[in-house]
């Protein structure tokens, strides 16, 4: 049976695969195509397509933004970006700028709680992008924390004694954004955006008005009951059921790639489905 994954990260974000080694990890593991959906870049699309290419893997180009909701925080990903789309690379680049400001701040701040870490040390941990799972490898490895949950739980989370909240860009600018490059908007684990099925179905309604066209009912953390919830949420609404593992590598070393925390299973139909939906719009595939 063919499998895929369409949640995936690599280097060039906050994942420890280069993108190459992303897709020919996904060759390995028997998986048909993916989807390189890096936070806030698309910098590893240009290595990965390729790859792709010389592997007979399928790889969508892809990307992924953390928004501002009523609610929260909620993350959209965008399948189909154009890699090379100069208006998403510059708002990339102003919130990889935000990005440095905050970063700074929570490096301060462990800091200030009396751990010895330099910003130098965490860029040198990362190949792209740099965020929290680089201080926590730089925690990891000088023996602050045993763990990177350790490092979230305690320090570097939205409960953690150094977190410092990000500056996202609003819900609508994200959907006018992804448009605008011809992507499909995909929400990200909903589950993180709400458990609460009242507040959820509200939140989703409220995205479809604004453009999204998808929704991942297939996820790493996905119990069945919670998967049934989701598809049921997309045939109300009228969203195409996405899917994937959210892989990054060994940062977070209990989700495989295409199989999450071991039972995850995304049909190569599912790729089919929006494949069927841009072509009725006129999109690229």
């Amino acid at each position: 049976m063919s499998a895929i994954d369409l949640h995936t990260h690599s280097t060039a974000s906050d994942g420890t695969f280069s993108p190459a080694e992303l897709v020919r990890a996904a060759k390995k593991a028997g998986l048909t195509a993916i989807a390189l959906t890096d936070h806030d870049t698309m910098e590893g699309l240009p290595e990965a397509l390729e790859t792709g290419v010389k592997a007979g893997v399928e790889v969508i180009p892809g990307c992924e933004l953390s928004v501002e909701s009523r609610v929260g925080v909620l993350h959209i990903v965008g399948l189909w970006v154009d890699p090379y789309s100069e208006r998403l690379k510059r708002v990339f680049e102003q919130v990889r700028n935000r990005r440095v400001e905050r970063n700074e701040i929570v490096v301060s701040n462990l800091q200030k709680l009396g751990f010895d870490i330099t910003m130098e040390e965490v860029q040198g941990q990362a190949a792209g992008t740099i965020g929290r799972p680089h201080m926590a490898r730089v925690m990891l490895q000088k023996g602050y924390v045993k763990s990177f949950d350790e490092a979230f739980d305690g320090y570097l989370g939205k409960k953690g004694k150094a977190y410092s909240p990000k500056d996202n860009i609003s819900a609508e600018y994200a959907f006018d954004l992804l448009h605008s490059t011809e992507a499909t908007p995909i929400l990200a684990h909903p589950f993180l955006l709400s458990s609460d099925e009242d507040v959820l179905e509200q939140e989703v309604a409220r995205l479809k008005e604004m453009g999204l066209h998808g929704i991942e009912v297939y996820y790493s953390s996905h119990t069945n009951n919670m998967t049934d919830r989701i598809k049921r949420l997309a045939r109300k609404y009228e969203l195409l059921p996405s899917g994937g593992s959210d892989f990054h590598g060994y940062v977070k070393p209990d989700i495989q790639l295409g199989k999450g925390t071991g039972n995850l299973f995304v049909h190569h139909s599912v790729l089919d489905g929006i494949k069927s939906f841009r072509q009725s719009r006129g999109l690229k595939i």
